[in-house]
């Protein structure tokens, strides 16, 4: 596998991550050389300037401005006192070093710190950097100055040696937080990995198998919950077109035989118009039958597939098919009862909708003068019952209630391709629900919607 990509930018998720560590780290690590030397310089040219201002001292302390004439006092050690010492009377030098050369540029520079006067230091270059720094004679009324000198090269070499050292430290340092960064993050990527591999193993249909079966991470947990999820999905989806290829297969086959009958026995021998023109309309009729059975299956398999999880409030829905059915029969009267607004169901509304209105429908199709709606709980989830108090369905029907296609009086007048019942009932069951015909009612039909609690 290639790590890099377009030259330096990292491919892969391991080497952007030990990238970024990388760049941050040399980022903190220049910062903090910089500080450090910069402290360090700073450090050592105090030490130089205090070791110039103890020699000053030692050399004021030689220096006799009590008579009219500034005079030097000779002192044991003197050759090394004045080393590096130049010695002022006002403007006027008395002494200086024996290397140093009037015109040479420390003793310029030692003229420069006398003529300025006070304590200051300055830093001149001679065959390397060297430090001057000036000390008044106290006491001293004539301007009497010492101007001591130190060589700085050993201090800047120790000061360079730090620096090399340290940049030094910082390139370990930046190749073990590489290789770390690398080695963690392979580590911490190496249940993603595990996960790849998984599902190019795994079948998303047929495979029961799941990534929140295993323990994980909890941000890798959440993530196989996640794409658990999302397989269940596109199995339910897939399960879905199976049973819709289905339900179209045998809805179909019906109409399709009908229309192939028709056909025959029309060809079958010479007709008269009148039984040409009965077999032309039996002929359309089972194509109307399979538009509708083609539009009902396709429009609840789209709205099926596009149903998101929620809840819904059972009765507000219910009202809400009561007050749309109303003005559409008016003559029967729609109740509505329940609990109030506590009752919640573990499904959207859209789909509550979609599991009532079926039965509903039905109700109304049949009732004499009146629908009821009532909504209720049960252990673990909630219950609607839509009663009528129309004929009530045949014994003998009862067994093919809820196949699709299936009606006990075709010729009753009412449309419907027999196809609502069993919808509501693959909807609810579907959702974890179930949808049945109470049997035991007296008059009229009970159909009972069972739902889990939201």
């Amino acid at each position: 596998m290639r790590t890099f990509a377009s030259g330096w930018r990292p491919q892969t998720l391991r080497g952007r991550l030990s990238l970024v560590a990388l760049t941050t780290a040399t980022l903190l690590m220049v910062i903090l050389t910089v500080a450090f030397n910069t402290v360090v310089r700073q450090h050592l040219q105090h030490q130089a300037d205090d070791e110039l201002r103890t020699r000053g001292t030692a050399v004021a302390a030689t220096v006799d401005t009590s008579g009219a004439r500034v005079r030097v006092l000779e002192t044991p050690g003197e050759e090394l006192l004045d080393a590096n010492v130049w010695i002022y009377a006002g403007d006027r030098l008395l002494e200086k070093p024996p290397a140093a050369t009037a015109a040479g540029p420390l003793t310029r520079a030692a003229d420069a710190l006398a003529a300025r006067g006070g304590t200051h230091c300055v830093t001149a270059r001679a065959h390397g950097p060297v430090r001057l720094c000036a000390r008044p004679v106290p006491g001293d009324s004539t301007g009497a100055t010492v101007v001591t000198a130190l060589d700085l090269s050993p201090y800047r070499s120790s000061a360079d040696t730090l620096l090399f050292a340290s940049l030094a430290l910082d390139a370990a340092m930046l190749a073990c937080t590489y290789a770390l960064t690398r080695l963690a993050v392979g580590r911490a990527l190496r249940p993603v990995r595990t996960m790849t591999d998984q599902a190019t193993r795994w079948s998303a249909v047929a495979s029961e198998e799941r990534f929140g079966s295993i323990a994980r991470p909890v941000e890798l947990a959440r993530l196989g919950g996640s794409l658990d999820a999302l397989l269940d999905r596109i199995r339910a989806l897939l399960r879905h077109e199976r049973q819709l290829t289905q339900e179209l297969s045998h809805e179909l086959r019906n109409p399709l035989a009908r229309i192939i009958a028709e056909l025959d026995w029309w060809q079958s021998r010479p007709r008269s118009a009148e039984e040409t023109r009965t077999t032309q309309e039996a002929i359309a009729d089972a194509a109307r039958s399979m538009r509708t059975i083609c539009d009902t299956l396709l429009d609840d398999a789209r709205d099926s597939a596009s149903a998101a999880p929620g809840t819904s409030e059972v009765v507000s829905v219910l009202h809400r098919l009561a007050d749309r059915a109303g003005a559409a029969r008016p003559e029967v009267e729609i109740v509505v009862n329940g609990p109030g607004a506590g009752l919640v169901a573990g499904v959207p509304d859209a789909l509550l909708e979609r599991i009532v209105s079926p039965l509903f429908d039905n109700a109304l199709r049949h009732a004499s003068a009146r629908v009821e709606l009532r909504a209720g709980g049960r252990p673990g989830g909630v219950r609607v019952e839509v009663t009528d108090d129309g004929p009530g369905v045949p014994a003998s029907f009862a067994p093919q209630l809820f196949q699709p296609g299936r009606r006990a009086d075709p010729a009753d007048g009412h449309g419907g391709a027999g196809l609502g019942l069993p919808l509501a009932r693959r909807l609810a069951r579907s959702a974890g629900g179930e949808v049945h015909h109470e049997e035991a009612h007296a008059t009229g039909a009970t159909f009972v919607v069972a739902l889990p609690s939201g």
